[in-house]
């Protein structure tokens, strides 16, 4: 008998902003997901529903199960409560417990004595149950998360290992990257779908064009990595079941039209390489080109990028002389929609148009706007992936 044995409560952490794209990722795969709260989403499912989240969600942080919630105003009932709880059931003899802590309102607030308390009655509770005076924790990690909000202490265990994020393709890293959970949300809050063109006209190490491409051939963005709950000794072993799955559902002979371009040729060798290891290299044109120059023969295409922000990339004035030329460049492209995200707030006055949206989201812990210049649809009916997402 294990946890995971059972239903549980899924918890899925979400950035600032994207939370209404990872809910529609949720309900994409089958499930009823509750609201956000302080950037987690919760649903019900078993182990095998955990796993999926884990292996399809593009826009996601990590994943999480529900393990208890108790009332905790001290440290003597966090004390007892953690050690009231099962963990032989969890984790094995010799399970290496790494604990992190959260604190909201609460009259525990040193996030070091949380740690130091919860992780004693985690061991201790172990080492009652396994018959032994201490844990060597040799074997594998197995990382809880104790959140205090107000009185109310979450503990839960961590699925995920590395964030989400962490895709597998991109291990090299260029200038001001774009996180790929970041750069999957910006796409999925765009008009775009796979029978439009997309460019991304400072394409750096490639995310943007390589996200599209992913979701364009229905690649599972966690197809290519490994996560901590597959070494869980406890876990049902669903885990080549869930992968097959995600072999079936891609959809790698579909033609795509999305292209990249940057100034910086050892930009565009990186994001070759990136492209390669994801597998989606004959997917995307990339090619070394100032943005001032791109142009398409295409309409009605749609353009997402990470311009260039923040004086450790440009000067100011440098950026305004950028940001002009770039307003410049999509004004020839009149048919197309336009997504830039950025954190400089006179991005609009140089721009030289007023967005008809604006959101903020974070790259990274930097508050930016993604900002939307929306086009005339298609002249066509319109599909029901063409929507503006944003609006959701």
């Amino acid at each position: 008998m294990s946890i995971f044995d059972g239903r549980l409560q899924i918890e899925v952490a979400v950035s600032s902003g994207i939370e209404a794209v990872v809910k529609r990722e949720l309900i994409s795969l089958g499930y009823l997901p509750g609201g956000a709260d302080r950037g987690r989403i919760t649903f019900e499912g078993d182990f095998k529903d955990a796993f999926r989240a884990n292996m399809f969600l593009r826009a996601a942080n990590r994943v999480r199960v529900v393990l208890c919630r108790f009332d905790a105003d001290s440290f003597d009932a966090l004390f007892d409560e953690l050690c009231a709880y099962d963990w032989q059931f969890v984790m094995p003899l010799g399970a290496k417990v790494i604990v992190d802590a959260k604190s909201h309102a609460s009259k525990l607030f040193a996030l070091s004595a949380i740690q130091s308390v919860s992780k004693k009655a985690i061991v201790s509770k172990l080492c009652e149950k396994y018959g032994v005076e201490s844990l060597e924790e040799s074997g594998e990690t197995y990382r809880v998360e104790i959140s205090l909000d107000g009185d109310v202490a979450t503990v839960t265990l961590d699925l995920s290992g590395e964030g989400l994020h962490k895709r597998g393709y991109r291990v090299y890293l260029g200038e001001a990257p774009i996180r790929e959970t970041l750069a999957s949300a910006m796409i999925q809050l765009s008009v775009w779908n796979p029978d439009r063109p997309l460019i991304d006209p400072f394409c750096g190490s490639g995310t943007i064009p390589i996200e599209a491409a992913m979701i364009g051939l229905n690649i599972a963005s966690g197809s290519m990595r490994e996560f901590a709950c597959e070494s869980f000794k406890f876990a049902p072993k669903i885990f080549d079941e869930v992968r097959q799955e995600a072999r079936d559902l891609e959809r790698r002979d579909r033609q795509l039209k999305i292209s990249g371009f940057d100034i910086d040729p050892a930009a565009i060798r990186l994001a070759r390489k990136h492209a390669l290891r994801a597998g989606v290299a004959d997917a995307i044109h990339l090619q070394v080109g100032d943005m001032r120059d791109v142009s398409s023969n295409r309409k009605y295409g749609v353009i997402i990028t990470n311009p260039p922000y923040g004086e450790r990339l440009m000067s100011e004035g440098e950026l305004k002389d950028l940001y002009r030329d770039f307003g410049k460049m999509t004004s020839r492209l009149d048919s197309w929609s336009v997504y830039a995200i950025t954190s400089y707030k006179g991005f609009e006055k140089y721009f030289g148009k007023t967005a008809d949206k604006t959101r903020k989201l974070y790259n990274s812990e930097l508050e930016c706007r993604l900002y939307r210049f929306l086009s005339a649809p298609p002249p066509k009916r319109v599909k029901a992936e063409d929507h503006d997402k944003s609006d959701i």
